[in-house]
C-alpha cells in the first residue's frame, strides 16, 4: 500500500486530492504513479472511490476521485492511500 495524498476539497461529487511529490529517483521514469482507475482506500482501510481524472502541474498533480459511500466532506485533510 502506498500513499496517494491529501484530500484538500471536495466539489460537484467529487473529492479532490493533492498528490504526493514524486521521488525523482524513480527507477521506473514516471512522473507520477496514480492513473485513472486507480482505486483509493482511507487509513481504516476502506475503498473510497477511485481516480477519475488527473490534472494540473507533472511534478505534484491534482486526482479527482469519486466517491463510494462516504460523506464527502469527511474526508477533507484526510490522507488516502492505493494498493
Amino acid at each position: 500500500m502506498r500513499r496517494v495524498g491529501s484530500v484538500v476539497r471536495t466539489a460537484q461529487g467529487l473529492a479532490i486530492l493533492r498528490a504526493d511529490a514524486t521521488d525523482d529517483d524513480d527507477a521506473d521514469g514516471d512522473v507520477h504513479r496514480d492513473e485513472i482507475g486507480t482505486t483509493v482506500l482511507d487509513d481504516s482501510l476502506e475503498e473510497v472511490g477511485r481516480v477519475v481524472d488527473v490534472f494540473g502541474p507533472v511534478d505534484r498533480p491534482y486526482l479527482a476521485v469519486t466517491q463510494y459511500d462516504v460523506h464527502l466532506p469527511s474526508l477533507v485533510s484526510s490522507t488516502l492511500y492505493a494498493r
